[in-house]
């Protein structure tokens, strides 16, 4: 068994713009001035009332469940609208079809809710390629480790023959708390530096560079 799992947005597509969007509706709503767009991009792979409470700290927990819930109306107002692009990062489909291909299990594991983990994946054509899909509408906020358990439990996979793939440093703290390895990509919202400190093996730099490194 060969798993891989991996974050979505920041690592298999780039969608800042939508979440950007939407998240500074979701202030606007409240007349709270948002925060700047490299501070809500540090804040994807959160599950989205942990990244408004890391955006706004100072609020209760009552204004940021009302905060997701605009936040909510206005990404689906929007993708009803066509206006949600989320395309795959450059070279990601030849990955994951080079994994497959090899007999790699794939999974995703994101912050991302079911709805649009489903839409995002099918707009791309690489619904077919996974066999486990975690996301925050059944487990906690990253990096507590239960979307990667529920993964390996799926897949059939021990943690030691499974991998973590992501952009953010929450993603490598849930691998090592599953006892999973981590391997960081630097397209994505953190810097490699954070992702080499919160414990990935290594940081590549291309989607080419990754199948590489996981062939070996």
């Amino acid at each position: 068994m060969k798993l891989a799992v991996f974050d979505c947005d920041g690592t298999l597509v780039d969608g800042q713009a939508p979440i950007c969007e939407a998240m500074e509706a979701a202030f606007a709503a409240f007349s709270i001035p948002a925060p700047s767009r490299g501070a809500i991009r540090r804040a994807v792979g959160l599950s989205l009332p942990q990244a408004i409470r890391q955006l706004l700290p100072e609020s209760g927990e009552e204004r940021q469940q009302a905060m997701a819930e605009v936040y909510k109306l206005s990404f689906r107002t929007a993708r009803e609208q066509g206006r949600v692009a989320q395309p795959l990062f450059p070279g990601i489909e030849d990955t994951l079809r080079g994994l497959h291909g090899a007999s790699w299990t794939l999974g995703v594991a994101t912050g991302m809710s079911d709805r649009g983990l489903g839409f995002c994946l099918a707009a791309n054509g690489i619904a077919d390629l996974f066999v486990t899909l975690q996301t925050a509408d059944r487990h906690p906020s990253k990096p507590h480790p239960a979307m990667l358990e529920m993964a390996l439990a799926e897949a059939g996979a021990l943690p030691g023959e499974a991998v973590m793939i992501g952009d953010t440093a929450y993603d490598m703290q849930m691998a090592g708390a599953a006892q999973v390895r981590a391997i960081g990509v630097d397209w994505g919202y953190h810097h490699p530096r954070e992702l080499a400190e919160a414990g990935a093996e290594v940081v590549v730099e291309s989607p080419a560079q990754l199948l590489e490194h996981l062939l070996q």
